[in-house]
């Protein structure tokens, strides 16, 4: 059983964001902490939405915990909402990186050629920070565009251009990383690259060549929250011993039969009710 920390937003009207991620990982036989960086009304899709941030509470809440000397084997970054929160978590995952925690990072900013509302390029570079401190970072193609300055292309990718792009995600300074919602010589799929290095405390497959891609067949429903809940299963494979390219495998497989379960739901926004579905994974 690992420690995870979870630090994302907590969304009040929708199984999104750590109410996606909590259930997964808990069934997954991790013990899961959380560290709200806002309190979120409802999914900003709505257009009207009502916004907290936590950051004073995220200022005295590390203190503490440093005092009290908590640890974990694994920390999840989500959605920043100020500058300071950027840098209070980017130093935070530092120091526990040092005594060999492990840094996840969903880079939450946008999705289909646009960013989400509400977000604008300073929360781009607030991702960047982020990134630049991950073992791991898994954005959708809208945000490793953003993040790497390449281009938005409707039609997708060649397998050259998102090589490159995976290595350019990995030169801010992740060191490995996984892009989703991509297309690829006209194909949906899943890409990633792994690294160059050992990175203890995750299990690498060096037989597997450096780059891979995973497609998959598109089911026409824009389920929000599923990129949590991919987030969650692909965690937690790798922290109990998966290597990369299995644990994406996993993951993906696991949203796509949420999805195909719940296609009858009528409001996409309020993501899939995770908790009813947990003998899928």
């Amino acid at each position: 059983m690992k420690q995870i920390l979870l630090i994302n937003d907590v969304v009040g009207h929708s199984h999104v964001g750590m109410a996606a991620m909590l259930p997964i990982l808990t069934h997954q036989g991790h013990s899961v902490f959380n560290l709200p960086t806002a309190l979120v009304s409802n999914t900003l899709d709505y257009g009207k939405f009502n916004v907290m941030e936590t950051t004073e509470y995220m200022r005295g809440t590390l203190p503490v915990w440093k005092q009290l000397g908590f640890r974990f084997d694994a920390v999840c970054t989500g959605l920043m909402f100020s500058e300071e929160q950027a840098r209070l978590v980017s130093d935070y995952c530092r120091s526990l990186s040092d005594g060999g925690c492990r840094i996840f990072v969903d880079p939450i900013m946008g999705d289909g050629g646009r960013l989400y509302n509400g977000m604008g390029e300073r929360q781009v570079e607030l991702m960047r920070e982020m990134v630049s401190v991950a073992d791991l970072t898994f954005p959708n193609y809208t945000e490793a565009c953003y993040l790497t300055g390449m281009p938005f292309r409707a039609e997708g990718m060649t397998w050259t251009e998102a090589k490159q792009m995976l290595d350019a995600i990995l030169a801010i300074g992740a060191r490995t990383a996984v892009i989703t919602s991509a297309r690829v010589d006209g194909q949906p799929c899943v890409v990633g690259r792994r690294s160059d290095a050992l990175m203890a405390g995750l299990v690498q497959d060096y037989s597997d060549g450096v780059y891979f891609r995973i497609d998959y067949e598109e089911i026409p429903l824009a389920f929000h929250g599923t990129g949590d809940i991919f987030s969650a299963v692909l965690i937690g494979e790798l922290l109990g011993g998966e290597t990369l390219k299995r644990s994406t495998r996993k993951a993906m497989s696991v949203v796509s039969r949420l999805i195909d379960r719940n296609r009858d739901q009528e409001d996409l926004c309020l993501g899939i009710p995770i908790e009813k579905c947990l003998d899928l994974l």
